[in-house]
C-alpha cells in the first residue's frame, strides 16, 4: 500500500508544519488522534480530492510538525488548527473532519470559532465518554508513561493492531511510518502533555468534556458522528452518549470496523460523508 504522494511544508506562528492539499471545491480540513499523523486520512483524502480542497494536517509535534512554544492541549491544537487555515488561505468556512483526538480538536474549534465550520465530522471521537484504552491510561502515570513511548517495532505494531478490526490493515508500511513518527524527538514529549491535559489513569476527564459538547450542541452546525462497532480505543457504546448528548446530530455504526472507519470502510464512509454534506445543504460542491 503506498503511502500516497509526499506532504508540503508550511509555516504556522513561526513553526514548520506538515501538510497535504489537493483538489478544488470547498475546504475539508482532516484532524488525526493522538499519537498519530496524516496519513490515517490518505484514503478518504485521496477519495474527497476529486470534488473538494482538501487538507490533511500533521498537528504540532507529531510526524513532520514540530511541536508548538505552549503545552500541547485542546485549546493549544483548536488554536492551531484555526491559524493553519489562516496559513493556507482557507477564507470560508471548512467542513471539519476529526477522528478520535482530532474530533475533539474539530469540536474545540467550532465551538470558539463558529463561523470557519460549515459541518462537523466525528470519527471515533474523544470527548464522548471516560473509557478508553488502558494504553492510554496508562500515560498518566509517572515514569510509567514515557517508558511506555520507548519507540520500538514491536510496540508500532501492537498499536496498529489494535485500531483495525481486520488485522490485514494493520501493514508492513502503516508500521513503519507510525515507528518513524515514535522516532521523532519531541514525539514521547508532546504526546504525553497531550494525553495528561485530556485524562488521568482514571480515563477522560469528565470537566472538558461536559463544557465541550454543552457549546457544541448550541451551535446550529450540522453534524455527523460515526462509529467503528470493534472499536478497541474508545468503546462504540460512546455513539449512544453521543446521540443523547448531540440529539440533532446524524450518526451511523460501521459494523466489524476498529477506530478507523476512515481506512476500513474507506469507500462508504466517503459516500456517507459526501452524502451528509449534500443533504445537509452546507455547501454545494462546484460542478454540481
Amino acid at each position: 500500500m503506498s503511502a500516497g504522494p509526499r506532504p508540503r511544508h508550511v509555516t504556522v506562528d513561526g513553526r514548520r508544519v506538515c501538510h497535504r492539499v489537493d483538489g478544488d471545491g470547498p475546504p475539508v480540513l482532516l484532524l488525526h488522534g493522538i499519537g498519530r499523523t496524516l496519513r490515517d486520512f490518505t484514503e478518504l483524502h485521496d477519495l474527497l480530492a476529486r470534488r473538494f480542497r482538501v487538507h490533511s494536517v500533521d498537528l504540532p509535534g507529531y510526524g513532520g510538525s514540530l511541536p508548538m512554544a505552549r503545552p500541547c492541549t485542546l485549546p493549544a491544537l483548536a488554536d492551531f488548527a484555526a491559524r493553519y487555515l489562516d496559513a493556507v488561505g482557507v477564507d470560508r468556512p471548512a467542513h471539519l473532519v476529526g477522528n478520535s483526538l482530532g474530533g475533539a480538536v474539530a469540536m474545540r474549534l467550532a465551538a470558539a470559532e463558529p463561523a470557519r465550520a460549515a459541518s462537523l465530522t466525528l470519527v471515533n471521537s474523544a470527548g464522548f465518554g471516560r473509557e478508553v484504552t488502558i494504553a492510554l491510561r496508562l500515560l498518566a502515570l509517572r515514569p510509567l508513561g514515557r517508558l511506555l513511548l520507548r519507540p520500538t517495532r514491536w510496540a508500532a505494531r501492537r498499536t496498529e493492531l489494535s485500531l483495525f478490526h481486520d488485522p490485514a490493515f494493520a501493514t508492513a508500511e502503516r508500521v513503519a511510518h507510525a515507528l518513524a513518527a515514535a522516532r521523532q524527538p519531541y514525539a514521547a514529549r508532546v504526546m504525553l502533555e497531550t494525553a495528561r491535559s485530556l485524562g488521568t489513569f482514571r480515563g477522560v476527564s469528565p470537566h472538558w468534556r461536559e463544557e465541550l459538547l454543552a457549546e457544541v450542541r448550541r451551535l446550529d452546525l450540522p453534524t455527523l458522528v460515526v462509529w467503528g462497532e470493534r472499536d478497541l480505543i474508545l468503546p462504540a457504546t460512546h455513539l449512544a452518549a453521543a446521540r443523547s448528548r448531540l440529539p440533532a446530530a446524524r450518526t451511523h455504526l460501521f459494523p466489524e470496523c476498529g477506530h478507523m472507519p476512515q481506512i476500513e470502510c474507506a469507500e462508504e464512509f466517503h459516500r456517507l460523508l459526501v452524502d451528509f454534506w449534500a443533504e445537509s445543504g452546507t455547501q454545494q460542491v462546484e460542478g454540481d
